[in-house]
């Protein structure tokens, strides 16, 4: 508990002694309401300040206002009878104020995984200086500078490590305690903590444009993109609390003035009790608080899972998703390429790699990244020119003087070259050398092993349709599809032949079904955007990631897909069992005051009680790690 949610309980704990204390302390008149008037003070003085300035700013209809008018009510009401019976009125602002510091704890509580979460913000980073370290601020460090990381310190600044080796916990960033083995070479991003041994880092961006930044930023204005749910309470309350107001006040003055009209006793003390009740019963508060804490609580326990939801809309749509599409290579397989067989090289197998290796040396791709790691050798830059990479086709290269051609069977067609067919399942590079057919290389990706389960688990979390893209061949695709026992995919795609094929998919969606896209957030930047939802996996440290998807697993596990999920339908289960609960007891509540049936303690119960419970059940959405 924090010093106010203390000084909260001290006021109720306090308010209910003295209130115990006067129920055997014989007392009438002036005397009686002015003990009665010191618990009812301690408890709700606040909410009475709250209520005035309301008044005065013109913000006169909320709930403050409604436990406000309907204790000063009854207080007033019990003094024009003469009952001294001032036990309702307190006794409704200190069980409101109870609801309050209950509310107040569950929204500390869902916080606190947020808050967790941050603590992976790095205060420091550590500069060498005249054979001293010395620590900075992580924003002052330009890229490029080497920072020096000792055991227990978080990374600050993504980069590279040039000297030193350790294990890093990324728990923080993939909710996953095993730690993870990095050495001199390897890319390490800011947010994990370097656990054993001390690394040099040569800095690759800066500090707001590194993981741990973008993450942070990500995280705190989740709670801005408000969903269809959240939007509906919001409009609920406005027309609703004026609704009840007006309401209670016809209550308190119609019936009266009939029975007048009719030359009966107008009743008043009767009416007014019922109106007073009637406000106390309408307060929105369950609602109002218990759905956003639900969206709120949902993406906390997300978060310390690993899984990044950008606001409680993607959660929302998230739950609705029927169709899962999703591109193949980093994403269901490794992305981990090697060189498995040459097959129709008219010159050594070595001389077909070298050329390939150096016409790609310019390329980032998997891809050109396998090809080099069979050369084994460093690629000497200066024997290259000419570079040209066709997008979804390959790469034009002049290596040696001679003209290089390395892709796809497109990519040879558009030569006029005759690419020789390839029997083994894999990547097929094929080459051409001064304009004429040369080989080709055949590379191998491996499946992940979760992914199987994966696809059998997303069925089972309600999923009606899964479907893959790639830019593979077809027998590549057909082969990975069929070992996943995934019916339909679609290979040999452009990056624009994604998009139209996802606005396809789109078009056949049926009953409000929504389509998830899952790509490694790198290359399908445009497909991500398209979908209802995009979904980036293994995306730690990946910008284009971060900024298109709208949801973020940070690793590469494809069995977070279906957590997201089913972290998204519990959730959401939850917002519409908190919906029909306090509507439906707030309607009934409603109408038995009205008609004298609910008195004063069932108001309490109506207003309290239900918030009370609709909160317990949001603070499930907090729980997610047997999901």
């Amino acid at each position: 508990m924090n010093r106010k949610q203390r000084i909260m309980l001290f006021r109720i704990l306090l308010s209910a002694l003295i209130m115990a204390v006067l129920a055997f302390i014989p007392s009438e008149g002036v005397l009686r309401f002015v003990l009665y008037l010191i618990p009812y003070l301690i408890a709700g003085y606040d909410i009475l300040i709250k209520a005035a300035r309301g008044i005065i700013n013109g913000q006169v209809l909320d709930e403050c206002f409604l436990m406000a008018a309907a204790t000063v009510g009854a207080v007033a009401l019990a003094i024009y009878e003469q009952s001294g019976d001032y036990t309702e009125a307190v006794a409704v602002m200190l069980f409101y104020q109870t609801g309050e510091l209950f509310q107040s704890y569950a929204v500390g509580k869902s916080r606190k995984n947020i808050t967790e979460l941050m603590d992976i913000r790095p205060d420091y980073a550590n500069i060498e200086k005249d054979g001293k370290l010395e620590k900075v601020d992580p924003d002052s460090v330009a890229v490029g500078s080497i920072i020096v990381i000792q055991p227990g310190e978080k990374v600050p600044i993504d980069g590279i490590i040039t000297e030193g080796s350790s294990s890093l916990n990324t728990s923080a960033l993939t909710g996953e305690s095993l730690p993870r083995e990095v050495k001199e070479g390897d890319r390490i991003i800011s947010g994990s903590v370097n656990m054993t041994g001390v690394l040099r880092v040569r800095t690759e961006k800066a500090f707001g444009e590194s993981t741990v930044s973008k993450i942070l930023d990500l995280v705190e204005n989740a709670s801005s993109r408000k969903s269809k749910s959240e939007d509906f309470i919001s409009k609920f309350a406005r027309i609703y609390t004026p609704a009840v107001c007006i309401s209670a006040l016809l209550l308190a003055l119609l019936p009266p003035v009939a029975s007048i009209a009719m030359g009966n006793p107008a009743g008043w003390e009767i009416w007014i009790y019922r109106a007073l009740t009637f406000l106390v019963i309408s307060c929105p508060c369950a609602l109002v608080v218990s759905i956003p804490l639900s969206f709120f609580a949902g993406i906390g326990g997300a978060s310390k899972a690993g899984v990044l939801i950008k606001g409680s809309n993607y959660l929302e749509t998230l739950s609705k998703t029927k169709t899962v599409v999703f591109d193949k290579t980093g994403t269901l397989t490794e992305g981990v390429f090697e060189v498995s067989g040459i097959h129709h090289s008219t010159m050594a197998d070595d001389k077909l790699i070298e050329y390939a290796a150096l016409a790609e040396s310019a390329s980032s791709h998997p891809i050109s990244k396998s090809l080099q790691k069979a050369y084994g050798k460093s690629v000497d830059r200066t024997r290259v020119g000419n570079i040209r990479e066709l997008g979804g086709k390959g790469v034009k290269a002049t290596v040696d003087g001679r003209a290089i051609a390395c892709g796809n069977t497109k990519l040879m067609k558009d030569l006029g070259v005759d690419a020789a067919e390839c029997r083994s399942a894999g990547t097929v590079v094929h080459m051409a050398v001064d304009g004429k057919y040369a080989g080709h290389i055949v590379i191998s990706d491996i499946i992940k092993s979760a992914a199987g389960e994966a696809v059998r688990a997303l069925r089972k979390a309600g999923v009606s349709r899964i479907v893959m893209l790639t830019g593979d061949s077809e027998k590549s695709a057909r082969e990975v599809a069929d070992k996943l026992g995934i019916e339909t995919f679609y290979s040999g795609l452009l990056p624009a032949d994604k998009v139209a094929k996802v606005e396809e998919l789109l078009s056949e969606e049926k009953n409000g079904g929504k389509l998830a896209f899952v790509g490694d957030g790198i290359n399908d930047a445009p497909v991500l955007r398209r979908a209802d939802i995009g979904i980036a996996m293994g995306a730690m440290g990946s910008d284009a990631a971060i900024e298109a998807a709208d949801v973020v697993l940070m690793d590469d596990d494809p069995m977070k897909i279906v957590k997201a999920i089913r972290i998204s339908k519990k959730c959401l289960a939850i917002v519409y069992q908190n919906i029909v609960f306090a509507i439906g007891v707030k309607l009934l509540c409603l109408l038995l005051g009205a008609l004298g049936i609910a008195n004063m303690w069932l108001a309490i119960f109506a207003d309290v009680g239900v918030m009370i419970i609709a909160v317990l059940n949001a603070i499930r959405a907090l729980f997610v790690r047997k999901l």
